[in-house]
């Protein structure tokens, strides 16, 4: 079974086994047309990815996770958005490069993979350049990041939990610490050092930990496996963005305070840790999370 299809579909490790061609719906609420709900020049990624005219990002409707705490669950649902072809894709990709985007970043790219492997595809053989960002929550399967290999030049992933009961319970995904880590060693595998030319990352792996309000502890768990795995082949983001949405209850109803960001930083510091981003103050605000109104 090819696991790149939509048919029985395995994409993402929930596994439904829906045959989305016939427009059966699982976890990710998605059938089998891909659908986007902004396609622009970006400028608030990491500086090797952002630069200084923008990455070119696409943002999907629908996702595999579902984290409670959601920033883009407007989108995630696959409440919003419009229908594109991979040809579509392609021509918005190349659109992005013609604008000066750095790259061409595909948000939330899973449940799609399929057709964006497609879209890629075209688009190369349209004329696109710039390297191929996969911006994923890493609930990826490792056959579906291994059916990628050949497209994807930058993987952009996240390491969201440690713990199991984290997953389960932020996410409803008990698995994801060892489904995530299984899809960054692949990842790794087919980008195993970071090429940057110019100020800007041509192929490579970042890994993102976004800190969670009374977190410190699980998200330094997650830094010193990355780092005891990967050294510095590989760069880590460390993110204090993290923005309360309504109805969250404590402790995901506050931001993240300075004294539990300096304390991740300094551990990071402490570990060794060289190829490493950190953010300055004022990213936890709602004017961060793009408008996904088409």
């Amino acid at each position: 079974m090819d696991i790149l299809s939509y048919s029985r579909c395995v994409i993402c490790a929930r596994k439904c086994g829906v045959d989305r061609t016939s427009g059966e719906i699982g976890f990710c609420r998605s059938s089998d047309k891909m659908k986007i709900t902004r396609a622009a020049l970006h400028y608030w990624e990491e500086p090797i990815i952002s630069g200084t005219r923008g990455s070119g990002t696409v943002f999907f409707s629908g996702c595999s996770l579902g984290c409670i705490y959601c920033q883009n669950s407007k989108i995630s649902r696959a409440s919003v958005g419009r229908e594109v072809s991979p040809k579509d894709l392609a021509a918005e990709m190349l659109r992005l490069e013609r604008e000066g985007a750095h790259n061409i970043n595909f948000v939330t790219p899973t449940h799609f993979a399929p057709s964006v492997k497609d879209a890629v595809r075209i688009a190369r053989e349209m004329g696109l350049s710039v390297p191929i960002v996969y911006n994923t929550g890493s609930y990826d399967t490792e056959e579906t990041v291994r059916g990628l290999e050949g497209t994807v030049d930058i993987y952009l992933p996240d390491l969201k939990y440690y713990r199991t009961e984290s997953a389960e319970k932020l996410s409803f995904a008990k698995d994801y610490p060892i489904v995530a880590r299984e899809a960054i060693a692949e990842m790794v595998r087919q980008q195993p050092k970071p090429v940057i030319k110019d100020g800007i990352m041509r192929s490579g792996v970042v890994v993102r930990i976004l800190l969670l309000p009374s977190h410190v502890a699980e998200a330094k768990l997650s830094l010193k496996y990355l780092y005891d795995t990967y050294g510095d082949s590989i760069y880590i983001s460390l993110m204090n963005q993290y923005t309360p949405m309504p109805g969250m209850k404590s402790p995901l109803d506050r931001t993240v305070t300075n004294a539990e960001y300096s304390e991740l930083v300094s551990y990071a510091e402490r570990l060794g840790v060289v190829n490493a981003f950190i953010q300055e103050g004022g990213t936890q605000k709602e004017s961060f999370i793009p408008d996904f109104e088409l």
